[in-house]
């Protein structure tokens, strides 16, 4: 699986952003995708994620009623739309799909990420 980001940049604080992430290679083996981000000096958190099988999302706290997640199957492609953007939603943000395959043994699943996209917002 190979995910590709896109949609960063620079905006002021109020301002929207969206984010695209599309996937290829075994896309049929995703269980689960979600968008992370990471700020300087400050460890990698979850910002939303979305359900292949159900389409159920979650957010942080952070992000509620602010960000949407959403994907698009036909094209492999997850998306966050960021409204209502503040400065302390500067990081970079990167895309993250999780893998699950099953074998005699159980269930295995991986973790996959994308190169990240720097996200600006100034006050």
């Amino acid at each position: 699986v190979q995910l590709v980001e896109s949609g960063g940049g620079s905006v002021q604080a109020g301002g929207s952003l969206r984010l695209s992430c599309a996937a290829s290679g075994s896309t049929f083996t995703i269980n689960a995708m979600g968008w992370y981000r990471q700020a300087p000096g400050k460890q990698r958190e979850l910002v939303a994620g979305i359900s292949s099988t159900d389409g159920g999302t979650n957010y942080a706290d952070s992000v509620k009623g602010r960000f949407t997640i959403s994907r698009d199957n036909a094209k492999n492609t997850m998306y966050l739309q960021m409204n209502s953007l503040k400065p302390e939603d500067t990081a970079v943000y990167y895309c993250n799909a999780v893998r699950t395959i099953w074998t005699t043994e159980g269930r295995h699943d991986y973790d996959y990420w994308g190169q990240g996209t720097q996200v600006t917002v100034s006050s």
